[in-house]
């Protein structure tokens, strides 16, 4: 086994393989760049080592700099993580080169299974299922523009390089094909260096399910079963799950024996993903191969919590010589695994990434139960700060139970205690989706979120009535932490006689609103929000408020940043923000010509000019943050005055893009 090895990553990856180095007594490295100085995973390895700047072309993709930094260090191994350099032939030809294993599959099987046409002609000899469609080297747009004619729409446009949504486009008719196409072919080379495409029949109602492979360097391959991944937002998961529901234990043997052989055709070696597209017609399901993914995936906790293994371990030992721990014959499901990942974005504004700081950051309590357990892998800290140049994922929440109901429910109370303010996250709407019909259900499909976007976009799970009533409980628990025990000096509307009474007014998803608070004689209290005032009460308990409006109590947690309350509550979270009425006395209106950066990022390209008139809706301009394209669009019918930056430019948030009149 190695006594060293470096991590050729960031985040919680980095993190999750630097905790089971520990428990092994390997030492580990850590490489960061100037954004992550005081990263969580620097903190987290035995050394660390300066790689360069921010931007990841700067740092984690300069596989020279990392070589360097593990032969300064001693280590004898690189264990590459995923994204970044995990599925890069030559990193992994060059660790050889160097004299430094590289924990991942040999160069050919990532050459092999790297570019998506190319495998799929591999699984085609092999006799693996594949959905119709062209992998072809010729990317002549008119020929590629053919091929989808040929196919019949809708078809997906993939890179062929590519992989986590990136460089993927569903087109639904001929006429948006050449677009679609472009934005294809730009984002697969700004994120994988390379333009090429694949053209395939958009399959309906998909279910995206994937088999985790291992394999050792004795030809040794077991399956480790299956995860359901369909739950996906932009071609990206969402939330996965082991098992898959419904899976019979003939097509989980089908499926199970083609990846194998997909493994085996590659010599593959190590932690490896067969991904397949599940068709269901009538009852039953056929599957076809879409892409083998050779490295350890996003998702691999849930496989680890349905067969009580480390699948970390597993390539560590693997990579040292060693053969796999268990053979086909001794690995078995046990319970259910569920993984939500918690990113920051908004999902009421199409998703849109999110920076800050997370002054915020409150996770569930990490438990083992007897027939289940709470995980939490991540890579930030309270008080980090979410930069633009990497992914926008947070944390991965795992949960595991005796049965899938079981993991709803405890997956459900664990978002509950997950408190994240300082940027928009995706937690509340995780929350939606797992208690939607569908997921409940297990209806699953890719089209679940549009399929279901009635009860998970716009909700509001706590209510005015009750946000304000947390509100102001907060702020009178401030007021008597703060001020002397003088009852002439307090604020709390105590009289010597007659009622008080005392006016707060707040802005809420939009709205502004007023209301008052009563003090009555017999010192209770009561609230009121445009409506008839109700009895309010209630106490501190020791971090939470215990809170009684008329006939609803519960137990909520406030955070207070600036004006803005954070209130967090059994059913959901919301915010609502305090009014101070002469701070805003007389405040000018919105500026409605202003097109601005929604976040940090660079300017890909504007597709009007100076003098062009523009509609509604009209996309005038393409955006890359966190390493998706992101397209402004026009609020109103005008003309545009003016382009305030250049295509390949770095812009900051709010910063005005061009002039709309």
């Amino acid at each position: 086994m190695f006594h060293k090895i470096l991590i050729a990553n960031r985040g919680e990856i980095a993190c999750r393989v630097a905790s089971t180095a520990r428990r092994l007594g390997i030492r580990t490295v850590a490489v960061y760049s100037d954004a992550d100085q005081n990263a969580k995973h620097v903190a987290a390895c035995d050394e660390a080592v300066h790689i360069g700047g921010s931007a990841p072309k700067d740092s984690y993709l300069r596989w020279e700099r990392i070589i360097e930094a593990a032969q300064a260090t001693g280590a004898q191994a690189v264990h590459p993580g995923y994204g970044f350099l995990s599925e890069n032939e030559a990193f992994a030809t060059a660790c050889a080169e160097a004299g430094l294993v590289f924990i991942g599959p040999p160069a050919s099987a990532i050459q092999a299974m790297g570019l998506k046409a190319e495998s799929k002609q591999l699984m085609e000899r092999a006799g693996v299922p594949l959905v119709p469609g062209y992998h072809g080297s010729d990317q002549d747009p008119a020929l590629l523009r053919s091929e989808a004619n040929r196919i019949g729409y809708p078809v997906l446009i993939k890179a062929s390089a590519g992989g986590g949504g990136k460089g993927m486009r569903a087109v639904e008719k001929a006429e948006d094909f050449d677009a679609a196409l472009a934005s294809c072919q730009r984002e697969a080379r700004n994120s994988f260096g390379d333009q090429a495409v694949l053209v395939e029949k958009y399959v309906q109602r998909p279910r995206h399910i994937e088999i985790q492979v291992f394999g050792d360097t004795q030809g040794n391959y077991v399956s480790l079963f299956e995860r359901d991944c369909s739950v996906q937002r932009r071609h990206q998961k969402v939330l996965e799950e082991a098992p898959a529901p419904g899976m019979t234990a003939q097509m989980r043997r089908e499926m199970g024996e083609a990846a194998v052989s997909a493994a085996r055709a590659v010599k593959y070696v190590g932690a490896g993903t067969v991904e397949f597209i599940v068709e269901q017609r009538e009852g039953a399901m056929s599957f076809y191969f879409m892409e083998m993914n050779t490295r350890l995936q996003v998702e691999h906790p849930v496989t680890e919590a349905i067969t009580g293994l480390d699948l970390v371990e597993w390539q560590l030992r693997v990579a040292a010589g060693e053969p796999l721990p268990k053979k086909q014959d001794e690995l078995a499901i046990m319970g259910h695994a569920i993984e939500a990942r918690i990113c920051a974005e908004n999902p009421d504004n199409n998703f849109l990434p999110t920076t800050g700081t997370l002054r915020v950051y409150r996770k569930p309590p990490c438990i083992a139960f007897q027939r289940g357990s709470v995980r939490i892998d991540d890579g930030v800290r309270e008080g980090d700060e979410v930069s633009p140049f990497y992914d926008s994922m947070i944390a991965k929440l795992i949960v595991h139970g005796a049965t899938r109901e079981e993991a709803l429910s405890r997956l459900d109370q664990a978002l509950a205690q997950t408190h994240i303010v300082g940027l928009s996250t995706n937690v509340q709407f995780l929350r939606y989706v797992v208690r939607s019909r569908s997921f409940a259900q297990a209806d699953l499909d890719t089209a679940l979120i549009p399929r279901e976007k009635a009860v998970l976009f716009d909700q509001e799970p706590v209510g005015l009535e009750f946000a304000a009533a947390a509100a102001v409980a907060k702020t009178l628990l401030d007021e008597r932490q703060a001020e002397d025990a003088d009852p002439f000096s307090r604020r709390d509307g105590w009289r010597s006689h007659g009622v008080g009474t005392r006016r707060f007014e707040f802005d809420f998803r939009g709205e502004h609103r007023k209301s008052e608070l009563a003090y009555l004689r017999d010192g209770t209290l009561a609230f009121a929000v445009d409506a008839a005032p109700a009895p309010l009460a209630f106490r501190e308990a020791g971090g939470p408020i215990d809170l009684q409006l008329g006939g609803r109590r519960e137990t909520v947690w406030v955070y207070t940043q600036s004006e803005t309350d954070f209130v967090f509550a059994p059913g959901g979270a919301t915010q609502i923000v305090s009014v101070d009425l002469l701070a805003h006395a007389g405040e000018a209106g919105h500026d409605t010509g202003r097109l601005t950066a929604p976040m940090p990022g660079k300017v890909l390209s504007f597709a009007v000019k100076a003098g062009d008139k523009v509609s509604k809706g009209q996309p005038l301009a393409v955006m890359e943050a966190m390493k998706m394209e992101h397209t402004i669009a026009a609020p109103q019918d005008g003309t545009v005055a003016e382009l305030l930056f250049a295509p390949g430019d770095q812009v900051a948030e709010g910063a005005e893009l061009l002039k709309l009149n």
